[in-house]
This record gives structure tokens, sequence and C-alpha cells, in this order.
């Protein structure tokens, strides 16, 4: 509960208030992905990766290249969420435009390589982490609209 500031006046609104809540959401989506990745991909991908008769280079290759995804989920979700708080939301505006652009182009390599690579019949089944890259993209961009411009002198 809020009390009322010193000689009167309408006590201040929670924080979550003014921020973007486009940006907000797009995090917050963005954060349960790269735990999902984390999690689940730690056992469904990178464990029977590390077992697999594939030469070591190779096997490595991929396993650093799972550790550099997980490190930009991770990185897009807490600038997200930064650039959700008006105070930083200018400052961080073009970084939103290109975190929004490389979400949405995650999204649709998972989409087109599922729709070519499996029958017509399973393709949105076999590979699904569109669906959550995608939104988070989107919200970026939709977000990035409504955040404030570096006013130049």
């Amino acid at each position: 509960m809020w009390r009322k500031p010193p000689g009167g006046g309408t006590p201040p609104l929670p924080l979550v208030s003014f921020m973007n809540l486009r940006l907000l959401s797009a995090s917050l989506i963005a954060g349960f992905t790269t735990m999902a990745h984390l999690f689940f991909g730690g056992a469904d991908v990178v464990s029977p990766l590390l077992e697999s008769p594939l030469p070591l280079q190779l096997r490595l290759t991929i396993f650093a290249v799972w550790h550099l995804t997980s490190l930009t989920l991770g990185l897009s979700a807490l600038v997200l969420f930064i650039s959700s708080i008006p105070r930083y939301a200018s400052s961080a505006r073009q970084l939103v435009l290109f975190i929004s652009i490389l979400w949405l182009g995650f999204a649709a390599i998972f989409a087109m390589t599922a729709l070519t690579q499996q029958p017509a019949s399973e393709w949105l089944f076999k590979l699904q982490q569109w669906t959550v890259l995608l939104p988070v993209g989107i919200l970026g961009l939709w977000g990035y609209k409504k955040m404030p411009t570096i006013q130049r002198k």
C-alpha cells in the first residue's frame, strides 16, 4: 500500500505502471526461453550430442555454439528488461531494435529449417522453438515503436 507523500498529493504509482509493458513482456518470454534452453536443452540436446559418435571437433564446436546461444538469449532478456524502464529507454532504443530483429531472424531460421527438412504435416512440432522466438521479436519491435527517441540539438 502506498503512503501519501509529505504535504499531501497523490501517492506514487508502482514502477511497472510506467514501464514499457511490451518490452517487459518480451523480456519475460526471453527469460523463460533462456531457462528452457539451459535446462531442457542441456538434457535433450547437449548430453546426447556429447555422447554421439560424431568427431570430437564437431561435437565441441556445436557445444560451444550452444553456450553462445545461451549467452545471447540471456543477455537479450536482460537488455529488454532494462530497456523497459523509462530511465534507460531512449539510450537503449537501437539495441532493442537489433535484439528484436535478431530474435525474428532466429524464429525464421527455425521455421524454415523445420519446414524444409520435415514432412509437411509435422513441421510445426519438430522444431517448435520459433513459437517463443517470434513473440519476443514482435513484442520487441512493438515496444521499440513506443520508446522515446534521443533529442539531438
